[in-house]
């Protein structure tokens, strides 16, 4: 793979005042060079030169970019890297890259220079993943967790738990090759304190996952009630932004409106949504149709009725709905005089209160935090390293259940060798997080979901 010479742009695609264009392997150099009309140029490394893109078919000068050499094994991917910071228009970018590919550079696949750096040992698989979550990052929060893994954090935790495991197996297998005599008692009962011990940080580790997809993935909260309770000034109210159009008309809103909220540092995704009643309007009833969806769809289910209004059919009707799921219920237009004589304290049940004024923006702060309350329970704005992406939880739950085998083993004294499978299995395990054991099919799984230029 490493013999060919992959490009390509770097940069998000469209218009934008600089477009990067990116090689790499050992052809990079030359390309280049032939690119610019100038067999002679040798620039630098890590320098930036000021080239000029010559058209090979009339000589004319495509574009004056600013060119930087990254000399192997000194690199990002560990190879020879060219980078050429070009004029953002799309037509001109896409002309170099042809001209590229003419002159023999492959068009590199998704995450292929991340792998690259991966096979050059420029990386491990955990700070590879980490460049993704750093590019998907939707939060401060979450991007400096991603920028911790980046750092190597994963793979200097895990490493003295590797290490104190590798302790344990060489011990036995020493007692297995030299030792004529079973291990004494007491070498076995420090082995079983030791698996407790491993078994008690690994969980430490696995236990922040709730909070680290929370920070990755976000939570999906959806807004719902019958028509014109003020379920698009409230979607608006908590964006601080008219995103939703707002008419006194019953049934203004038709179709479900979602954007991305940032909330004490967690992607929330709010969605408001059609005004749930029977209507004979075949584009209101889709709307109401793609509501339900959004419902089924939800981590969280916020009830908006009207404080200014006695409870109505429709209301009861859509408190039974959610009560079994994670509600809570927006009592809005509180400015207003109440006209529920105690009923809503009667019909709710199991679901948080909470009373707002849309329009005064009164409650607003407390609906904010009851948001992502049932989620994060404070572990996010006190986090220290989250662990975020599931296929690190599900390896390193595999390894404590392999080590909680082992231990089990021990207690009903087997063997050494019984006693073994189950560490180096951990073992496996945990060098599968940071790559050392991961298989083909694997790595191409993950960074099938790169994009392009990374």
């Amino acid at each position: 793979m490493n013999s060919e010479t992959i490009v390509a742009l770097s940069t998000p695609p469209g218009r934008s005042g600089i477009g990067i264009i990116r090689l790499s392997g050992p052809q990079s150099l030359k390309y280049v060079r032939c690119l610019l009309n100038d067999e002679n140029f040798t620039p630098d490394p890590n320098r930036v030169t000021l080239k000029s893109i010559i058209d090979s078919e009339n000589g004319e000068v495509l574009d004056h970019a600013l060119v930087t050499y990254f000399k192997a094994p000194h690199s990002f991917t560990g190879e020879d890297i060219v980078e050429l910071s070009c004029h953002g228009s799309p037509v001109l970018l896409m002309s170099v890259l042809d001209a590229l590919l003419r002159l023999g550079a492959r068009m590199a696949d998704p995450g292929e220079f991340t792998l690259r750096a991966l096979s050059n040992g420029r990386l491990n698989l955990s700070q590879a993943e980490a460049i993704r979550d750093l590019i998907d990052a939707q939060t401060s929060t979450a991007a400096k967790q991603a920028m911790r893994q980046l750092g190597g954090e994963m793979s200097l935790r895990l490493q003295p738990i590797k290490n104190e495991l590798i302790n344990i197996i060489v011990l036995l297998e020493s007692s297995l090759e030299f030792v004529e005599d079973d291990l004494p008692q007491l070498a076995w009962d420090k082995i079983n304190s030791q698996l407790t011990d491993l078994v008690g940080t690994l969980n430490k580790f696995a236990l922040t996952f709730h909070a680290g997809r929370l920070l990755k993935e976000g939570i999906k909260v959806v807004l719902i009630g019958r028509p014109n309770v003020g379920k698009s000034s409230v979607f608006n109210s908590l964006l601080c932004l008219d995103r939703a159009i707002v008419t006194a008309i019953p049934g203004t809103t038709r179709d479900s409106l979602s954007e991305m909220l940032n909330l004490n540092g967690v992607p929330v995704l709010l969605t408001d949504t059609a005004g749930l009643r029977l209507s004979s309007d075949p584009i209101e009833s889709i709307g109401i149709e793609r509501t339900r969806q959004a419902i089924a769809d939800a981590d969280l289910i916020v009830v908006v009725l009207d404080n200014s209004s006695s409870l109505a059919k429709e209301d009861l009707e859509i408190l039974a709905d959610v009560s079994h799921a994670a509600y809570l219920v927006v009592l809005n237009k509180c400015d207003l005089i109440s006209h529920s004589n105690g009923a809503f304290a009667d019909c709710i049940q199991g679901g948080k209160v909470i009373k707002i004024s849309a329009k005064t923006g009164e409650g607003l702060n407390d609906l904010r935090e009851s948001l992502v309350e049932p989620f994060a329970n404070g572990a996010v704005n006190d986090a220290g390293f989250l662990i975020t992406n599931s296929r690190h939880y599900d390896l390193l739950r595999r390894s404590i259940g392999a080590l909680t085998a082992s231990g089990e083993s021990i207690k009903q004294g087997a063997s050494e060798d019984l006693v073994l499978v189950g560490l180096y299995d951990a073992l496996r395990y945990l060098g599968e997080i940071t790559g050392e054991t991961t298989s083909e099919d694997v790595l191409t799984q993950i960074f099938s979901t790169f994009c392009i230029g990374k």
